[in-house]
């Protein structure tokens, strides 16, 4: 998959719970702390599929462990913090490529 087409669907689903936020008459504040909130659980729930990847979770949880979940939880992460990035008008792509400068500086 290409940026492009990840960076559309963030932007459709973006409309689409912006439908719903704004039929529930929601700020762009309470939006955006929704959004966060969201990426913290996705990360915990990725935290989970690592544990359960380094054969570390609890024995309850590995019972109904699909080795599938972890591709999934990454990718919830991706498109959650796309979506709270966007909703804080955030360029990510010009983010990104700032990001990659300044890491590639300190090899320099």
């Amino acid at each position: 998959m290409e940026i492009k087409e990840l960076l559309d669907f963030v932007d459709l689903e973006s409309q689409r719970l912006f439908d719903h936020f704004d039929k529930n008459s929601w700020s762009k504040k309470e939006i955006i702390l929704t959004h966060t909130v969201k990426v913290t659980e996705e990360l915990g729930e990725l935290c989970s599929e690592v544990l359960a990847f380094n054969k570390n979770q609890r024995p309850e949880k590995m019972e109904n462990h699909d080795a599938e979940n972890l591709s999934h939880e990454f990718a919830d992460v991706i498109i959650t913090t796309l979506l709270l990035a966007k909703s804080m008008d955030i360029d990510i792509q010009e983010a990104l490529k700032n990001k990659i400068v300044k890491i590639n500086q300190r090899y320099l």
